[in-house]
């Protein structure tokens, strides 16, 4: 019986070690000075020769450029393991693949090899395990045009993990500081889950550009000075690409200063263009269906933004249970515009409807704007329904800010910092039609002198039960070019 033991155990060992593979046995030296991607891909390569398994990064620092992931491997990152981005000068990353034609993203989006880990046409990738990326190594800027990296930057690394076309793709337990670019961007991917992430970076956290069927679940991105968790839709496939059948639930936002979420010390950044925020955009060819958001905080972050601005649909969003604190700028937005950053034969509108919004509290917002609801003119925004919303604004408002030339969004870039007060303190609505708030109150840390609400060419609204802080009246409202508007 005891012999039988030892050679089960030993064909246990046996089966483990040849689906386990440590970088360390393909010379990995772990010292945070030699670069050791090399040994990764040749363990990666490994583990595909026998048909997959996990790739084991063990405690250490390993100092890498490019690493291939590949097929049916699990890149595994145990505790106390770093992979840290080489520096430009080591030219240790692969140079950004030939684009032909024009591109109509920026070269973030479009170019994906010249990343630290990237995989493209793969199926059943996965980095997992609770050690931390470190891409100090990696820029921050937009660097490349037309295929061709700009600025003396041949070698630089852009980006943490880039997946394109990859099916049944994991991200889970593992934290990225400085991310690059992004931190995480899948394009094009079908079947992923970002699960447990904590992303402080200093630029995007989480992109979704072009997927569907993606959960991102309880994950942290700090975010000071971009985006953290975005929706996108670009052109980087060569073809419009809708980003449907997303669920982002159970995450947390913010824009404290770079570092200072993953050391503990929480340290407010100054406000940014933009920051920490939840959104749908920019980039937006193919548009964005059946998206649900819920169960999320945001903490000094740029509110909830929906931006359909080039010639794509979004529609069927639903949103809910949203706390946010010390919120830039707006705590909810809704747009749609005629950038159309795409091809020129391409005639379609941008459209945006059936979108649902309920259960969000936002304290100490910026009194630059309430919510925001603006579609185009001839081309309404359509069936908005938001409910139970208590927004708790600083207020300070001055009466001269209620105006009728309030920028139009048409081909502008879609942010309302650059449009300026609302002429509204509360809600202000303006080309849509279907419209529906109710039980929504507003509270003023300071007098503001501007109406409550703001309608401009809107119809079939209706607004009940919305307190700013008492309850509407009709001095509160402001009316024009409108039908059927009831509160």
């Amino acid at each position: 019986m005891r012999r039988l033991l030892m050679a089960c155990m030993f064909l246990m060992a046996l089966i483990t070690h040849a689906s386990n593979y440590n970088i360390r046995d393909y010379g990995a030296k772990g010292d945070g000075k030699t670069l050791d991607h090399q040994a990764v891909d040749r363990a990666i390569e490994d583990c595909v020769s026998h048909g997959g398994g996990r790739v084991e990064v063990p405690a250490g620092t390993y100092l890498c450029g490019t690493i291939h992931l590949k097929s049916n491997v699990e890149l595994h990152l145990a505790a106390g393991a770093v992979i840290l981005a080489a520096p430009a000068e080591m030219k240790a990353y692969d140079e950004a693949e030939p684009w032909e034609g024009p591109a109509y993203q920026d070269g973030g989006h479009t170019y994906f090899h010249n990343s630290l880990i990237w995989a493209e046409n793969e199926k059943n990738v996965s980095i997992t395990g609770r050690g931390m990326i470190d891409g100090q190594g990696l820029t921050r800027h937009d660097t490349e045009k037309a295929g061709i990296l700009q600025g003396g930057s041949i070698g630089t690394g852009d980006k943490a993990i880039a997946l394109k076309s990859c099916r049944n793709v994991l991200i889970r337990d593992i934290s990225i500081f400085r991310g690059g670019h992004f931190a995480i961007i899948i394009t094009g991917c079908d079947i992923a889950t970002i699960d447990n992430v904590v992303i402080d970076t200093n630029r995007d956290g989480i992109d979704i550009d072009c997927c569907k069927y993606v959960t991102v679940s309880n994950c942290k991105v700090n975010t000071p000075n971009d985006d953290a968790i975005v929706l996108k839709s670009s052109y980087a496939l060569k073809r419009p690409v809708m980003c449907e059948h997303i669920m982002v639930n159970n995450c947390l936002v913010s824009g404290y200063k770079l570092g200072t979420f993953l050391d503990g010390t929480y340290v407010p950044e100054k406000v940014n263009w933009v920051c920490g925020r939840i959104k749908l955009g920019t980039e937006s060819n193919g548009g964005y269906r059946d998206i649900a958001i819920t169960n999320c905080t945001c903490m000094w972050s740029s509110g909830l933004a929906f931006e359909e601005v080039d010639q794509g649909r979004m529609e069927n969003i639903v949103v809910s249970n949203i706390a946010m604190n010390h919120v830039h700028h707006y705590p909810i937005y809704i747009t749609t515009g005629c950038r159309n950053r795409g091809p020129k034969e391409v005639k379609d509108v941008s459209y945006g409807g059936n979108i649902q919004i309920s259960n969000v509290v936002a304290q100490d917002v910026d009194s630059l704007a309430g919510i925001i609801i603006t579609g185009m003119e001839n081309h309404p925004l359509e069936h908005i329904y938001l409910s139970n919303i208590r927004i708790q604004s600083r207020g300070g408002g001055s009466a001269d800010q209620m105006r009728w030339d309030y920028r139009e969004q048409g081909t502008n870039y879609p942010e309302p910092k650059f449009a300026g007060a609302t002429p509204a303190k509360g809600v202000f609505v303006r080309h849509a039609r279907d419209v529906r708030l109710s039980n929504v109150t507003f509270t003023f840390q300071k007098e503001d002198q501007r109406p409550a609400v703001v309608l401009d060419d809107v119809e079939d609204v209706r607004l009940d039960n919305i307190f700013t802080p008492k309850k509407l009246t009709t001095d509160d409202v402001v009316l024009r070019n409108h039908s059927n508007v009831l509160f």
